[in-house]
């Protein structure tokens, strides 16, 4: 299977819908789900920050990571945005191909 499922967090709703939306039109992700109100505590420049995010799980094809990731570095406002992949081992097949399709 080539579909894998993206994390990645963000400052804001709004900064995350943006993301999304374009990950989406843009045909890089067949679909981005977003979670409000995660609390991330994290080591960043050496202190230890506790912080609201947002996560965005994004569902796209292996073969295009690297132009999602691009995308996603243009238009986040962190400096180190988190964007991460695991594959997807199994699913609907129903779904696996609607995601084929709407992505590429």
């Amino acid at each position: 299977m080539d579909e894998i499922i993206v994390f990645i967090t963000a400052s804001s709703e709004d900064e995350a819908a943006k993301i999304a939306r374009s990950l989406v039109e843009s045909k890089l992700a067949a679909c981005v789900n977003i979670i409000k109100n995660l609390r991330s505590i994290y080591s960043w420049e050496g202190k230890v920050v506790d912080e609201p995010e947002v996560l965005m799980i994004a569902k796209t094809q292996k073969s295009l990571f690297e132009n999602l990731m691009k995308k996603v570095r243009e238009l986040h406002s962190y400096t180190v945005p988190e964007i991460i992949a695991m594959p997807i081992i199994a699913g609907s097949e129903d779904y696996l191909k609607w995601l084929r399709e709407v992505t590429g």
